[in-house]
């Protein structure tokens, strides 16, 4: 979620030592790991926010499934197309507002469940879910003319 490695060892340190500070106010009502992803998104933000350069909340390569490695990526010139439309969807994500985001990462990209990633971002279900389908709606907009050209140039 945060665009380099440095930058999420350091958000992952934070969030450790948080959650070891809070570990006595863990009440049991949420599974450990989405308490743990609670505090891992909050210190995202945190950091995102304090950030004096305004760096923003990126989607990284490793965070794609590898799509090289595929097996319906048969051959160097579908391989290529696939990794210019990840590239394409990664700079989507990356321009949606923080709260669409971060919605999208968790559920989309990190693959988490609906209450998970609803319980993540202390919000309802359906708020959860309306945050993804605006989300998604705008990423279909901004891939609209990509997919349109590369559909033509096939």
């Amino acid at each position: 979620m945060m665009g380099n490695p440095h930058d999420a060892e350091e958000v992952a340190q934070d969030a450790f030592v948080s959650a070891y500070k809070a570990r006595d106010r863990f009440r049991g009502d949420a599974q450990p790991t989405t308490w743990l992803y609670r505090i891992t998104v909050h210190a995202a933000l945190m950091r995102i926010r304090k950030d004096k350069r305004g760096k923003e909340m990126t989607v990284s390569e490793d965070a794609r499934p590898d799509i090289a490695s595929s097996n319906w990526a048969e051959s160097p010139v579908a391989a290529t197309m696939n990794s210019e439309l990840g590239a394409r969807i990664d700079a989507a994500i990356n321009k949606l507002p923080e709260d669409l985001r971060v919605a999208v990462i968790l559920r989309d990209v990190q693959g988490l469940s609906n209450q998970e990633a609803a319980d993540t971002l202390e919000v309802s279900v359906s708020a959860l879910k309306a945050r993804l389908h605006r989300g998604r709606i705008q990423l279909r907009d901004s891939l609209e003319q990509y997919v349109a050209q590369r559909a033509k140039a096939d």
